[in-house]
């Protein structure tokens, strides 16, 4: 619900009302029961929390040219299997029996 701002004329005091947007606006000051206006307000401002939202927090990463210069200067990795392992091939016509 959004916060307005009155002023009251007669009595020269701003006071602000938490209401309802399908409320009816004031029409007297509670002090002095003079007829009062309601203020334009430049509302108020989106408010983040947090660490922050930036460009980057939805894009793809792609992978930095210093790890690929890294990584061809190093060599290419060791195969880590011995040759003893037997691979399972699954069926290739996808048909079941």
């Amino acid at each position: 619900m959004p916060t307005y701002t009155y002023h009251c004329p007669a009595c020269d005091r701003n006071f602000d009302v938490f209401q309802s947007m399908k409320d009816e606006p004031l029409r007297s000051c509670d002090v002095c029961g003079a007829a009062v206006q309601r203020m334009i307000g430049a509302g108020a401002g989106i408010v983040f929390k947090g660490s922050g939202f930036y460009v980057t927090d939805y894009r793809k990463s792609e992978p930095s040219s210093t790890t690929n210069a890294a990584a061809e200067k190093s060599g290419p990795a060791p195969s880590s299997s011995s040759g003893t392992e037997k691979a399972t091939a699954a069926p290739a016509s996808g048909k079941s029996d």
